[in-house]
């Protein structure tokens, strides 16, 4: 009984047809434009998105002997979408999660950020979507006259395209979703009143909050390649794939290398909460009540080895940076501070901005590949380290996944940056994995998360070698921090 998967991400959706065995049977993918109209503003054309969708199903139900059973869905997480509740059109582009012009409006709202992280877990930073929904109210009145009058609705990714694939007979979301609006309360685990109020945005236009394991809805055939299958996961990539690593254990951890990196560690049905830069956010509700994560959310990793491909030219292909990497033995002192987005976890500085510092005329591209690298790994150690030190968890291993865990070099720098192991699964894209995780758990196909346990296989394991955590790259690393931090204001 396979399931399909559908990863709506930033920069293209992936289609999974997933057997019994937790294997991948088949895929499908699509990219779609990234649209970038101003300095530090990034949207998505929704229709171009629903589009992808269509196509990576398409392809991935091609290359499958056998018909899912049912669907599950995950999405970039808290990018706006709004569109219209009959055509199921948008009226404008989606603004994405990446996307910093709402900086302002989270500057004039700082009164209010400690209560605001009370009720939510979260920081008060243009991240998250309601920041994006007051930027609407304020600057396009026209349109959110639309959504107070009901005409348009309001959502993520996952909202949108459950729309689309519905027909419109489904506006919901699960929990994992709603938890990065910065319009949830994860105490009583449902829209906060107070929090529409303080963004303008009509509770009316939301979608309804339904566990993420379990139908919520049905496919049109007139609008989904003639199929009407059951939709019966949903969940924001990250704690997909925290679900899709199989942690569902409190303590157990994940760290997701792909635009930006995630780290997420499962702390069970009690929300621990950080007051040194990370999240507190909702893992998944399988029915029972809601599972909590703590989260590091770091917004530029591998949106950094792009830059070197797409801004620079350095190397031809993503892949390349391994290699030229390994032709250093170091990054000769040079240290690059990825902020090209500003600082996520734990650090939260929207005005910082990208810094490579310690050139010489013996810098080489080589060296600019390592350090990128070892940015990477130094912004995941930071996050890690506050979780041990600052909210007293143990991380005695890390899972990886995501398309950078391909990187041999870079996992074996993390686990020397960490000191502890760093494990990669057989199937890496655990992101679309923990979505039919859910969707096949809510219909039947696995009985239990014990079951799906089962599934999860090693690729590699990443031994720390000794002395390598307190070599002093670290430290340097810290002190390059300042230099990039608070460049726009």
């Amino acid at each position: 009984m396979p399931v399909l998967a559908i990863d709506a991400g930033t920069t293209g959706v992936t289609a999974l047809v997933v057997g019994e065995q937790g294997d991948v049977l088949s895929r499908g993918y699509r990219e779609f434009a990234q649209l970038f109209p101003r300095p530090g503003w990034v949207e998505h054309e929704p229709d171009d998105i629903w589009t992808a969708t269509v196509a990576a199903c398409r392809e991935a139900m091609a290359g499958a002997d056998e018909r899912p059973t049912c669907i599950g869905i995950t999405d970039q997480r808290e990018t706006a979408v709004v569109w219209d509740r009959r055509t199921l059109h948008s009226p404008r582009p989606a603004i994405v999660w990446q996307d910093r012009r709402t900086t302002a409006i989270c500057d004039r709202l700082r009164p209010d950020e400690e209560r605001v992280s009370e009720l939510t877990g979260l920081r008060l930073d243009p991240y998250f979507t309601g920041t994006k929904y007051a930027w609407l109210a304020e600057h396009e009145p026209q349109l959110w006259a639309g959504v107070r009058d009901g005409s348009l609705a309001l959502g993520t990714v996952d909202s949108y395209v459950i729309a689309r694939l519905t027909g419109g007979a489904a506006h919901v979301t699960d929990p994992s979703n709603a938890s990065r609006t910065l319009l949830y309360d994860i105490g009583k685990g449902a829209w906060s009143d107070e929090l529409c109020d303080l963004f303008d945005v009509p509770a009316s236009a939301l979608p309804e909050v339904v566990p993420s394991s379990g139908v919520v809805g049905t496919t049109d055939p007139d609008a989904f390649l003639g199929l009407s299958l059951p939709i019966a996961g949903i969940a924001g990539d990250q704690q997909a794939a925290l679900f899709g690593q199989a942690c569902y254990s409190p303590g157990m951890s994940k760290c997701t290398y792909g635009t930006g990196s995630f780290v997420l560690t499962n702390t069970g049905s009690t929300p621990v909460r950080s007051d040194a830069g990370l999240l507190t956010t909702v893992a998944w509700d399988l029915g029972a009540g809601l599972v909590y994560a703590l989260e590091g959310a770091i917004f530029v990793t591998g949106a950094a080895v792009q830059w070197l491909r797409d801004g620079l030219g350095l190397i031809d292909s993503a892949a390349e940076i391994e290699g030229l990497a390994r032709t250093v033995p170091d990054s000769g002192d040079v240290v690059f501070v990825p902020a090209l987005t500003g600082m996520g976890a734990p650090h939260w500085d929207p005005h910082a901005r990208g810094a490579i510092v310690g050139i010489t005329r013996g810098t080489t591209r080589a060296h600019l590949a390592r350090a990128t690298l070892e940015a990477i790994a130094f912004e995941v150690r930071d996050v890690v380290d506050v979780m041990v030190t600052e909210a007293g968890l143990e991380v005695p291993e890390l899972s990886a996944d995501g398309g950078a865990s391909a990187n041999d070099l870079l996992l074996q720098l993390q686990a020397d940056q960490l000191g502890v192991p760093v494990r990669r699964p057989k199937v890496t894209e655990t992101t679309a994995l923990g979505a039919a995780f859910l969707a096949g758990l809510g219909t039947g196909v696995w009985g239990s998360t014990d079951e799906l346990a089962q599934t999860w296989a090693l690729d590699r394991r990443f031994e720390p070698e000794e002395g390598r955590r307190d070599d002093g790259r670290h430290d340097r690393w810290r002190d390059a921090l300042p230099r990039a931090g608070k460049w726009t204001s």
